[in-house]
């Protein structure tokens, strides 16, 4: 049986097979065993291998009891594992934080651009907050976005990839919550700054128009699979895969390292930012 190709779909459907077999305690062969399969059943079903019908994929996410709501997004995955590009619109019941933390687990490179809010591997807890609280339909959502994100950072900030963020000075000057959660935010990124894998770099506001213009984007590279795009907007999260797409954002990386400061510059222009608010503070309450 021929392989899928593997995409973004595939891998996530892989990944979630194995995770409920661990939930399990169950081998591949063990589950084979318990369907009266063969071992190379499971293993091809996981691995992308095409052949495998509807009815058999149930049978197994039944042995390995999944909840109602991942089987159904199983189910849907299994008939699209062989499509490049995902569109998740929101409102889809599909879990969007879910696939970018599986594919930001395993890549080798992150390279960000965020142009109007710091980035979302770089925000403090109260920043994120205020963000999301301005940002979220249902107030009741927002502890959730603050816990998945910092999750994530925790996840992503361990040192096993090497991170570089391109930022707008933008970012830093647009107010989210109160003078204190903007001196924490700004203090917080000059004391990630001097992580050896992580690096910052902005481009100030005098420069004028650059070749981020478009909009916020993740570059996700890795060991042994093709790099991809991840998109974030209001109506759905985008991964990006055919590789004519993924070169032109590459190129966009390319100019956005010839326009931003270097790190030591960057690092000068963030704590100017914060001795100015500081001073702009203190003839306030004068």
């Amino acid at each position: 049986m021929p392989l899928r190709r593997s995409t973004v779909r595939g891998r996530e459907f892989g990944d979630a097979i194995r995770a409920l077999l661990r939930a399990a305690d169950l081998t591949n062969r063990a589950a084979a065993d318990l369907l009266g399969w063969q071992e190379a059943k499971v293993s091809e079903l996981i691995n992308g291998k095409e052949g495998t019908t509807e009815l058999e994929l149930a049978q197994l996410l039944g042995l390995l009891r999944t909840p109602p709501a991942e089987f159904v997004h199983l189910m849907a995955l299994h008939r699209e594992t062989h499509m490049r590009d995902w569109v998740q619109p929101i409102g889809s019941g599909s879990d969007r934080a879910r696939t970018l933390r599986e594919h930001e687990k395993i890549a080798s490179t992150i390279t960000g651009w965020s142009m109007n809010v710091v980035h979302g591997l770089l925000q403090s807890p109260a920043y994120t907050f205020h963000l999301a609280n301005s940002a979220v339909d249902l107030p009741e959502d927002v502890p959730d976005v603050v816990h998945t994100r910092s999750g994530r950072q925790q996840a992503v900030l361990d040192g096993s990839r090497t991170i570089t963020v391109f930022m707008h000075e933008q970012a830093l000057r647009l107010p989210v919550g109160d003078a204190s959660v903007m001196a924490e935010q700004r203090h917080h990124l000059l004391r990630l700054s001097v992580r050896p894998y992580l690096t910052i770099r902005l481009i100030p506001t005098a420069h004028g128009p650059h070749a981020g213009l478009a909009g916020d984007f993740d570059l996700l590279t890795f060991k042994k699979i093709p790099p991809i795009v991840y998109l974030e907007s209001h109506g759905a999260n985008i991964f990006l895969e055919d590789q004519i797409s993924v070169a032109r954002y590459e190129n966009v990386v390319t100019s956005l390292g010839r326009t931003a400061l270097d790190e030591a510059r960057s690092r000068k222009l963030i704590t100017d930012i914060i001795g100015e608010e500081s001073e702009h503070d203190q003839v306030a309450q004068e």
